[in-house]
């Protein structure tokens, strides 16, 4: 946990302070307003095609449900 003006002051290896302890949590008036994470690179993104297979085909199609909707407005 580091306050906005202890960030401010360690800008240049708040890249070694967030591998080292995993988040940081930046505060003001120690109040936390803001939380920095590291980025999981090696995170893969998710496929869909499982969800698409087991969703049913829509009765009406999509695009004339959101046209019905902006009509009506």
């Amino acid at each position: 946990e580091l306050n906005v003006r202890e960030m401010r002051a360690s800008i240049g290896r708040l890249d070694a302070l967030v591998d080292a302890s995993g988040e940081l949590i930046v505060t003001r008036g120690g109040k936390a307003i803001a939380r920095i994470l590291p980025i999981h690179r090696n995170r893969q993104r998710p496929d869909h095609a499982d969800l698409r297979a087991r969703m049913s085909p829509l009765s009406i199609l999509s695009e004339v449900l959101v046209r019905g909707e902006r009509d009506e407005r």
